[in-house]
């Protein structure tokens, strides 16, 4: 029988939670040579954390993840982090896919947006931060491979969405964050656009990792890919439109990780 990994390992700083371990049939190898270097985040969008650990548990959803992070700050385990979990699906980010393989999934128990999309309890946030810490120190991951869902599959995925608390994981020293700019008037770019400022702002939001092909026209994806940035990056106003506090929040973050590196 598949037995529990060391997720609770000691890390210095980091007290987790006590887990509970209810293992998931759904759940495979992960791709041969593949590194875990991306920790990614969803909501369950579900009425509550057991119903969305019984559809990760049923072999007839094909889905799962690594964790369930409920309401009250308890985690549950569901795949080992040696194994590959079912949460990414279609998805990309530097122009690799299945990132199922290089990822661990944590899913964090909300209604989602067609159901309310309440805030997120603190001491939910505070077991979400602790279990990150102890993934990202055991696989060193680095701070911009810490992602949300959205950021991986614009065109299909919100969660976990504008009012998931990022920076207050980055305080922490959960993920790469930089303070949003104000949100001002000035110059904006929005769909239907076309120029070499839209390529410029398309080449950008690739080189920071997003799915998107640099055609200088500001097409459906890049509105997709724009709202998403805007949820994790941007969230006081999530339109799809380029406005001038998006592109210097975007700026901002670039270099903030250039001079990381």
């Amino acid at each position: 029988m598949m037995e529990k990994d060391v997720a609770d390992a000691a890390i210095p700083g980091v007290t987790l939670p006590d887990m509970v371990w209810r293992p998931s049939p759904n759940f495979g190898p992960r791709a041969e040579g593949a590194a875990i270097d991306i920790l990614l985040l969803h909501y369950t969008d579900m009425k509550t954390a057991e119903a969305a650990i019984q559809l990760l548990s049923d072999p007839a959803s094909q889905v799962s993840c690594h964790y369930v992070v409920a309401e009250d700050g308890t985690i549950t385990q569901l795949v080992r982090e040696a194994d590959r979990a079912w949460h990414a699906g279609v998805s990309s980010w530097h122009g690799e896919g299945d990132i199922n393989s290089r990822s661990v999934g944590i899913e964090i128990a909300n209604l989602g947006h067609d159901h309310g999309y309440p805030d997120f309890p603190d001491v939910q946030i505070e077991s979400v931060i602790a279990l990150a810490c102890d993934i990202c120190a055991r696989h060193k991951i680095r701070p911009e491979r810490i992602l949300a869902h959205s950021d991986v599959a614009p065109a299909r995925k919100r969660d976990p969405g504008e009012k998931f608390p990022w920076g207050r994981l980055a305080s922490a020293g959960v993920g790469h964050y930089v303070e949003p700019e104000p949100i001002r008037g000035g110059r904006f770019f929005s769909a239907g656009e076309s120029g070499a400022p839209i390529e410029a702002l398309q080449a950008m939001l690739a080189l920071y990792g997003y799915p998107l092909q640099i055609s200088g026209n500001y097409d459906l994806a890049t509105e997709q890919v724009v709202t998403a940035f805007q949820r994790h990056f941007r969230p006081e106003r999530v339109d799809g439109i380029a406005d001038s506090s998006t592109i210097a929040t975007l700026h901002r973050l670039a270099r903030a990780l250039a001079e990381t590196r």
